[in-house]
């Protein structure tokens, strides 16, 4: 059986430089349902697709607040996101007892990013398995960051994560332009929608159950939109189901239409090639007559 024996601790690099617990935990964000956050001048909404284990279960939390400006939408092992999200709690609470004022939401990404790069080089620990996105307005504006488990963080105008994200991402990367321009609310979250949606597996659609939606900005708090407040913008998609099984079902109608097509084609050239074929033999019946009455006619 084969075994990897540079994987059995986060401090034991590989012969080529890596770091096999890391990309470990960053396959994890990986297989977590998706979630996708954007900014404009103004604001930054996230949009999360939750999962639920079965049927007779709840569906599991995927956006955290942290505090009045500032939550987090996350990736992978929800447990290390709670560790992670209380710790900025923590961070949050004393920067407002030490100093009377909010943290900042980049003195909170990087408090998490040295966290996670502790675990990276620390032996009897493991990297978090979990990826979030920091979304924050504070004194300099809005910021949407991106944490990864190694440590390292990015600030994004618009970014997506966890299973299926190309789909999202490229979907922001084609309206970026119009995303940072606008200025309403409610046409940043339908875009956010819009990503989220292409990111869907074949047998899924958003629902006011499986979706979550938080808003902050300017003049207005961090707040998390459940349930039946939801609804309000999936009434304005166009589908609720993602591009590609659309197209799919186009593909699958003309697959059939072909399909008939072809049939009738081979019909057709059957019955012409028996018609021939019927020729063919009259043809040779006629032509054999005459030699029959030349050799008797020789006789």
């Amino acid at each position: 059986m084969f075994r990897n024996n540079y994987d059995n601790d986060s401090v034991t690099y590989s012969p080529t430089g890596r770091l096999f617990q890391v990309e470990y935990a960053l396959e994890a964000i990986k297989q977590g349902s998706a979630a996708v956050g954007l900014v404009s001048k103004s604001h930054v909404v996230l949009a999360a697709l939750k999962r639920n284990a079965e049927e007779l279960g709840s569906y599991q939390k995927k956006i955290i607040k942290i505090d009045d400006h500032m939550g987090v939408a996350l990736a992978g092992l929800a447990p290390d996101a709670r560790v992670l999200s209380n710790f900025l709690r923590k961070q949050a609470m004393s920067s407002k007892m030490i100093y009377n004022r909010p943290l900042s939401t980049s003195k909170a990404v990087l408090s998490i990013a040295d966290k996670a790069q502790e675990n990276t080089q620390s032996y009897g620990s493991r990297p978090y398995g979990v990826g979030l996105l920091i979304a924050g307005y504070d004194e300099t504006g809005a910021h949407l960051y991106e944490f990864q488990p190694s440590g390292s963080v990015l600030e994004y105008y618009g970014a997506a994560i966890g299973a299926r994200s190309q789909a999202g991402r490229t979907y922001l990367e084609r309206n970026l332009d119009t995303i940072l321009e606008t200025d309403s609310v409610e046409e940043l979250i339908v875009h956010g929608l819009n990503a989220l949606r292409d990111t869907l597996s074949q047998d899924v659609e958003l629902t006011f159950k499986n979706t979550s939606v938080s808003v902050v900005g300017k003049d207005s708090d961090f707040k998390i939109y459940d349930d039946e407040e939801v609804q309000q913008w999936l009434d304005k998609l166009d589908s609720v189901s993602n591009a590609r099984n659309r197209a799919g079902d186009d593909d699958a109608d003309d697959n059939n239409e072909n399909q008939e097509t072809t049939e009738e084609t081979t019909t057709t050239t059957e019955a012409a090639t028996t018609e021939e074929a019927s020729n063919d033999d009259n043809a040779n019946e006629a032509t054999d007559a005459p030699a029959e009455d030349r050799m008797e006619t020789d006789e």
